[in-house]
């Protein structure tokens, strides 16, 4: 189940992106300050254009889910807690369930009409995730990762 995040989800959600596992797929891998997470918090959480999901394993928040509306194709990202849904046994199901649930969510209920998103080439395992909900690989382009640069493949889908 996704549900909009509340003020009450900001540590936590700073928790599960400062895992060493999400970190190393990210974009920006350093560890997230308190700072810096609650200025983006901020940001992302007021502007309409945005909107910052918690997903729920099993009635426990166990990820988050970012949709940005504000560019010609709508984007999103997310990551989950890896170390809960470890220790439950639950990962895969849930990174599956998530992704089913995020494209329902920006299809039916936000009405977009195509949603896209960036991955790290190296993550093969997440572009073959988006493979199976329908993404196409439709480019892929230098983006520089910590002074590293980094292929970046683009995935998209329209409504079906």
């Amino acid at each position: 189940m996704l549900r909009a995040a509340v003020e009450a989800d900001r540590d936590t959600v700073l928790a599960w992106r400062n895992h060493p596992e999400v970190r190393a797929v990210s974009f920006t891998t350093h560890v997230i300050t308190a700072e810096e997470h609650a200025a983006w918090w901020a940001r992302a959480t007021t502007d309409p254009q945005r909107h910052v999901l918690i997903f729920t394993d099993d009635g426990v928040p166990s990820g988050v889910v970012m949709l940005d509306l504000r560019d010609d194709v709508p984007t999103w990202g997310f990551y989950l807690d890896v170390a809960g849904l470890t220790e439950r046994g639950a990962l895969l199901p849930a990174w599956m369930r998530l992704e089913k649930e995020t494209v329902d969510f920006a299809f039916d209920e936000l009405k977009v009409e195509r949603l896209g998103g960036e991955t790290l080439a190296s993550n093969k395992q997440v572009i073959a995730l988006h493979r199976r909900f329908g993404f196409r690989e439709t480019r892929s382009y230098v983006r520089e990762v910590d002074g590293t640069p980094q292929t970046v493949v683009w995935t998209e889908r329209g409504r079906s």
